[in-house]
C-alpha cells in the first residue's frame, strides 16, 4: 500500500516535471521566433525558465529515486556478494536522503529569506519567493520518497527481500 502510494507520487510528480518542461520549450520556443521575426521576445520568458527549470529538476527526483535510477559506478561492486551491494546501496540510500533533507531545508530557508526581503524579478515583478517555494514544494516530495525508500533499501538489505524496483 505504502509502497504504491509512493510510487504514484513520484510518477505524478515527474509527470507534472514534464508537463512544466513541454510548456517551458513552447514558451522559448515561441520567443525566440518571435524574436527572429521582428515580433520581439515574449517578456520575462528567461525568470519564467529559471523558476519552472528549478521545479523541474526536483520534480523529477522522486521517481529517480524510487527506481533507483540514480548514475552509479559499480566497477568494483559488481564482483561482490548480493548482500554487500544491498548494505552499500542501502548507506548511499541514507546518505542521498540526507542531501536531499538538506537541500530541502535550505530552500526553505531561501525561501524565507525572499519572503521577508520582498525582491521581485526584473521583468515581470512576480516575488523571488515564488520560484523557491514551487522547487520546496516539489523537493518535499523527493524528502518523502528519499526516506521511504532509505527505510526500504535498509529493509532489503537486512532482509534480502526486494520491495523496490531497481534499473
Amino acid at each position: 500500500m505504502l509502497n504504491r502510494s509512493v510510487r504514484e507520487l513520484s510518477h505524478g510528480m515527474a509527470a507534472l516535471g514534464g508537463l512544466v518542461l513541454v510548456g517551458l520549450v513552447m514558451m522559448m520556443t515561441l520567443s525566440i521566433t518571435g524574436r527572429a521575426l521582428g515580433l520581439g521576445e515574449i517578456k520575462g520568458s528567461y525568470e519564467i525558465l529559471e523558476a519552472g527549470i528549478g521545479f523541474a529538476i526536483f520534480a523529477f527526483f522522486p521517481i529517480c529515486q524510487f527506481h533507483g535510477a540514480h548514475a552509479t559506478v559499480d566497477v568494483f561492486t559488481s564482483a561482490l556478494p548480493a548482500r554487500i551491494n544491498r548494505a552499500i546501496a542501502a548507506v548511499w540510500e541514507i546518505a542521498l536522503t540526507a542531501t536531499f533533507l538538506f537541500i530541502t531545508w535550505r530552500l526553505y530557508d531561501g525561501m524565507q529569506r525572499y519572503i521577508g526581503n520582498g525582491e521581485t524579478t526584473f521583468f515581470l515583478q512576480f516575488p523571488v519567493w515564488w520560484s523557491y517555494a514551487v522547487s520546496f514544494a516539489a523537493s518535499l516530495v523527493a524528502c518523502l520518497t528519499a526516506l521511504y525508500c532509505a527505510a526500504a533499501r535498509s529493509y532489503e538489505s537486512v532482509t534480502g527481500r526486494s520491495i523496490l524496483p531497481a534499473d
